[in-house]
């Protein structure tokens, strides 16, 4: 079961093409329980039209997170510019909680200086105020960095607007041949930067938790191989290259080793391996197939993908020092087909590719308490990744017949679709929030 499975979700990666365009996010669904928020168009403080909207891009960020619910232009009844100017009273009429208002400044030196407050307006008080200066090639940089403040200060948790995805896509070069790319952008989707081409299949890529190395499966010899590269230098080196499958590489919170996949020994099995001096421990031992291994946040056990029980069920195994200390635990009993595990910073929650009524959807355990709550609607939906505050999970998902990437709120409550005109995209992961790109 587990081995068809991986067939088809494999197959349907190399299915079609990306040719590049215009990235569109759609909100399809908002929290009801999100707070108001009226954002107010930055002051222009310069020559000619401002060079960002931080406001659109402000009130996007915080759309898209479920948490609030950002007032349409129509609807903003004054434009202030200086929480001095702003009269509580009128905008306590709308039942407005929060109020931001901000301006732009050129500077004789091409850079810019970007001033926000954030009031509070029943309270008639700021609650934050700040000014920082940008590039004009930093200014969505900017405006994310914003987005988080505001979303912390409010919420009492951390934003992860200003953090990045990795995923691959496919495209076409002039001959109507197929190139793969191993791609970085944006949180939301911009910014889209290519690490690497390869005219061979890419598969897996996994964040560093320092952000500065993507591991990844590429298949450019004729053979499935792991890869590490830099993002910033390029540089990439070959990490392993056994006979059989080398698949599914995860890092370490530390850094230091990666959870991976090898049938060196005749079958598919989960190991270890220490980055620096290359060597293995061998984690399972199945005659099953054990892959997809992810790491709980203390290092202290891995979530796993397994058809020892006769289908696809995620397993926990404990680790003391990286080494084995029990025999895996069976984690997951809805339906016969769970796998692709992805754990949330905090180890509260355990996302996966859960199957129902023959369609492929996402589902999370909330490991505590054991509830089950299948999160997406789609037939084919699949590589859940957390967003590293754990409130938001990006995944790839099939629009028609096309890849596409979609994210929801942990609670099901908000949703949104990143899409290109044209072509494909998929295995979607999230950043950490050490990135700096």
């Amino acid at each position: 079961m587990l081995r068809k499975s991986i067939l088809i979700l494999f197959s349907w990666l190399l299915v079609n093409s990306l040719v590049h365009a215009v990235l569109t996010i759609e909100i399809t669904q908002g929290s009801e329980s999100a707070q108001p928020i009226a954002i107010i168009p930055f002051a222009w403080k310069g020559k000619g039209v401002p060079p960002a909207s931080i406001k659109n891009i402000v009130a996007a960020d915080l759309q898209r997170s479920g948490q609030f619910s950002p007032l349409p232009n129509k609807d903003l009844i004054s434009h202030p510019h200086d929480g001095a100017q702003v009269n509580y009273q009128t905008w306590r009429s709308l039942n407005v909680g929060y109020l931001v208002v901000g301006k732009i400044q050129a500077e004789a030196d091409g850079s810019f200086q970007v001033e926000f407050q954030l009031l509070d307006v029943f309270k008639g008080q700021q609650l934050a105020g700040y000014s920082i200066r940008s590039l004009k090639s930093g200014l969505r940089r900017t405006a994310h960095h914003i987005s988080d403040i505001i979303y912390k200060t409010v919420t009492g948790e951390e934003g992860a607007f200003n953090t990045h995805i990795s995923y691959i896509t496919v495209t076409r070069n002039r001959n109507n041949k197929k190139r793969y790319q191993l791609a970085i952008a944006d949180a939301d989707g911009y910014n889209e930067k290519i690490i690497y081409n390869s005219p061979q299949p890419l598969m897996s890529p996994s964040w560093s938790p320092d952000g500065t190395r993507l591991a990844y499966v590429s298949f450019l010899s004729g053979r499935p191989e792991i890869f590490v590269q830099n993002i910033f230098s390029a540089k990439k080196e070959r990490l392993t290259s056994f006979k059989g499958l080398n698949s599914a590489p995860r890092w370490s919170p530390d850094g230091k080793y990666i959870a991976l996949t090898l049938s060196k020994d005749g079958n598919p099995e989960i190991y270890i391996m220490n980055v620096n001096s290359r060597k293995l421990t061998r984690i399972t031992r199945s005659y099953a197939i054990d892959t997809e291994a992810e790491w709980l946040p203390d290092s202290s056990g891995l979530i796993f993908t397994s058809d020892r029980g006769g289908s696809p069920q995620l397993y926990e195994v404990k680790l003391n020092r990286y080494r084995v200390i029990n025999r895996p635990k069976r984690l997951t009993f809805e339906g016969n087909y769970n796998s692709r595990p992805s754990v949330s910073s905090d180890g509260r929650y355990i996302a996966m590719v859960h199957r129902t009524q023959g369609k492929f959807r996402i589902a999370v355990l909330e490991r505590a308490t054991q509830h089950f709550n299948v999160l997406t609607k789609g037939k084919l939906d699949e590589s859940p990744s957390f967003a590293p505050n754990g409130r938001m999970i990006i995944y790839a998902t099939e629009e028609k017949h096309r890849g596409i990437l979609s994210a929801v709120s942990v609670d099901g409550r908000a949703r949104q679709r990143l899409s290109f005109k044209k072509g494909d995209v998929r295995e979607p992961v999230w950043s950490p929030y050490k990135v700096n790109k």
